[in-house]
């Protein structure tokens, strides 16, 4: 019988590899829109095949159609109920979105590498060094309070970043522990694979506009990580539990897990990676995504 600490000990691997998708920001390079759409276009095939061969096929198998049906619906409306009541910042490249109540000066809040969006405030300085010299004079006598302002927006920055993760990477932890609860361990390794496979180019799409508001690498890679790893531990515990107290919970769990997925692919990871001209690398991506997923699926199971 599996035991708890194998339920964190997997799921805290499988989070893991969303530390791996920040790796690449060591070398600072630019990374190219059509890199990011791809990585995008992976990470929806992943979760898509996922979803269907890891999620809704096993949970047939185990329940009844209408128990998995109800469960996707549930997923579904649920995640969409999340980004809308739950405020946070969606990540996108060299962007951050505000959603569910966050606002437009959250988003302004966090830096961004490309003067094209800055706004003009450059032309007014250099227009007026009078003004200019005021200004800074000025800005010296309030330097204290700007500074205890610059503590309050940077937990809340966290804090959005943090509650648009956990919104994302829960449903897959919650699947992870109620199939070992359920007694199927063969089908929670190879959520647990495929998960973590999705993860590496989720965390990627995570890491990319962090740093480039000029984060240190060190600290990129330690919160990407951090937003693999605690939401999936937390809801694979969760549900490993919740099964001790509702036997054949399983079809349930996997169907709305499932539903949350394939809310996540068309409510945020299509639209942002069909946005720069590069559909095609995007689409091509998603179909290797799924094919590997298939894969992978074949060769654990078999």
């Amino acid at each position: 019988m599996t035991t708890l600490s194998t339920v964190v000990a997997v799921s805290g691997v499988t989070g893991l590899a969303t530390g791996l998708g920040a790796l690449p920001v060591f070398f600072r390079a630019r990374v190219t829109h059509r890199v990011y759409d791809a990585a995008l276009g992976l990470a929806a095939g992943l979760m898509v095949a996922a979803s269907v061969f890891g999620l809704i096929i096993p949970g047939m198998e185990e329940g009844t159609l209408t128990a998995v049906m109800a469960g996707l619906l549930l997923g579904g409306v649920g995640l969409l109920a999340g980004n809308y009541a739950i405020p946070h910042l969606h990540a996108q490249y060299r962007e951050w979105l505000p959603e569910g109540g966050a606002t437009g000066d959250d988003a302004a809040a966090m830096p961004i590498s490309d003067e094209s969006k800055r706004p003009d405030r450059e032309l007014s300085e250099f227009t007026d060094p009078v003004g200019s010299a005021g200004a800074t004079a000025s800005a010296d006598s309030s330097e204290s309070a700007d500074a205890a302002a610059e503590r309050q927006v940077t937990l809340r920055k966290a804090l959005l970043i943090g509650s648009a993760i956990t919104l994302h990477n829960a449903p897959e932890g919650l699947a992870i522990g109620v199939a070992f609860a359920s007694g199927l361990e063969e089908i929670a390794l190879v959520l647990a694979v495929v998960i973590g496979l999705q993860n590496v180019p989720d965390g990627f799409a995570f890491a990319v506009p962090m740093a480039e508001t000029g984060m240190s690498n060190l600290r990129v890679i330690w919160y990407t990580t951090l937003s693999g790893v605690v939401p999936q531990v937390v809801a694979s515990v969760f549900g490993f539990l919740l099964v001790g107290f509702a036997a054949g919970l399983f079809p349930v769990a996997s169907g709305f897990a499932a539903g949350a997925m394939l809310a996540v692919v068309f409510r945020e990871l299509i639209p942002s990676s069909h946005g720069h001209g590069h559909a095609d690398a995007a689409t091509g991506a998603f179909l290797v995504g799924f094919v590997l997923l298939v894969v992978v699926d074949a060769v654990v199971v078999v």
